[in-house]
C-alpha cells in the first residue's frame, strides 16, 4: 500500500513537467483517495489563450496516469484571492515559448 507522502511524491513527478509550461501554478485543493491510490486536485494558472483557468486533474498512481477532468475560467479578481499563497510551481516568466496551449 502506498503512503500519502509517496502518493504525493509520485504525483509531483508526473505533474510538474506538464504544468511547468503554465507556471506560476497554484494548487487550490487536493483530495487524497487512498483506497484508489489516487489524488484529485485543482490548479490555477493563467493560460495564454483563455486567461485564468481553474483546471481539475486526477492522478492515478496504480497506472501512473494523469487525467484532465475539465476546467473553468475565472476572473482575475477571483484568481487574486488564490494567489496569496506561494505557488506550487513558480517561474520567473509566465510565458513559456512553444507551449502547446492544451
Amino acid at each position: 500500500m502506498t503512503t500519502v507522502d509517496q502518493l504525493i511524491e509520485r504525483r509531483d513527478v508526473k505533474v510538474r513537467p506538464h504544468l511547468a509550461q503554465y507556471a506560476p501554478v497554484w494548487i487550490l485543493e487536493e483530495d487524497i483517495i487512498a483506497e484508489d491510490e489516487a489524488i484529485q486536485f485543482h490548479v490555477l494558472f493563467q493560460h495564454n489563450l483563455h486567461g485564468w483557468v481553474n483546471r481539475r486533474y486526477r492522478y492515478d498512481a496504480f497506472n501512473d496516469t494523469l487525467y484532465h477532468k475539465g476546467q473553468t475560467l475565472i476572473s482575475e479578481d477571483e484568481a487574486l484571492d488564490y494567489m496569496l499563497e506561494s505557488p506550487y510551481i513558480s517561474a520567473q516568466v509566465n510565458d513559456v515559448p512553444n507551449s502547446y496551449g492544451g
